[in-house]
């Protein structure tokens, strides 16, 4: 929370927010969203995520991590970079994955990891995830740990993930290390690290304009009469493709717009920053 509060005081902004929570052990990419962004935060949430995994193979621990106890073990047997390889490349592809116990995932109102650090056992459903691509980085035999850089779909638990690897190895595994090195166009190369997170220069400098999120989307330029009524909320007639599209004023960008049949309504108008 005082995170977003030093972005928000920072660009002179009323509110803040971020996409795709990570785990506490776990480092990487979150997107901090700022002003009128933070109502773009229903499209980022949908974006495919890339993350660089170890596993450490013959434990178990309960929440799937290096944050809590072991409390199974199992033996690992000889393994080669080709076999790991082929099993890894195994899941590529759509599947149904069991989220972790200890996860934010809500049922009956409450979280699973409440349910998890009270002994309670619930069932946890399956969900589709997909994953992309993954590759294998490294093996150490010597100390039973695989490191594997995985492409994912929003969903995804890395944790389970991991476990379902070394099952398929025939043996136990859990999730040493995580870190998320990309969100679809935000990249852990273009972040601000946590120590530089005082250093105004540095935090105003990673700002990426709300315009930019949308790059790929079609634009529509808009008359000084029609910007206006859009601005006031009138949905406009418009010969599009049901999409979100960009939207200027004169050359101007002025924000986000969604058309559905024929008709653009207003989705988000872009603020200024006060550097």
């Amino acid at each position: 929370m005082m995170l977003f509060k030093r972005y928000e005081k920072y660009c002179k902004l009323r509110k803040s927010g971020h996409t795709g929570t990570l785990d506490p052990f776990a480092t990487g990419v979150l997107p901090i969203l700022i002003g009128q962004a933070t109502k773009a935060s229903k499209y980022l949430v949908e974006h495919n995520k890339t993350y660089i995994a170890t596993i450490k193979l013959g434990e178990k621990t309960q929440s799937g991590d290096c944050e809590t106890n072991v409390i199974q073990s199992a033996n690992v047997k000889d393994l080669c970079e080709t076999e790991i390889n082929a099993v890894l490349k195994s899941f590529i592809g759509k599947s149904m994955q069991v989220p972790p116990v200890y996860s934010a995932i809500k049922k009956n109102g409450k979280k699973l990891y409440e349910y998890a650090r009270q002994g309670i056992k619930v069932e946890v459903e399956p969900r589709k995830v997909e994953i992309y691509n993954i590759e294998l980085m490294k093996w150490e035999n010597n100390k039973k740990e695989i490191t594997y850089k995985v492409e994912c779909s929003k969903g995804t638990y890395i944790r389970s993930f991991s476990e379902d690897i070394a099952k398929k190895l025939n043996t136990l595994g859990y999730t040493k290390s995580l870190i998320r090195t990309d969100i679809n166009e935000f990249s852990i190369k273009d972040a601000v690290k946590i120590e530089n997170i005082n250093n105004k220069q540095k935090v105003l400098e990673k700002i990426i304009p709300l315009e930019n999120l949308f790059k790929n989307k079609e634009e529509i330029n808009l008359e000084d009469k029609k910007y206006k009524h859009f601005i006031n909320g009138v949905m406009l007639t418009v010969d599009k493709k049901d999409n979100i599209y960009r939207i200027y004023n004169n050359g101007i960008f002025v924000g986000i717009g969604k058309v559905k049949d024929n008709l653009l309504k207003r989705d988000i108008i872009a603020s200024g920053i006060n550097f």
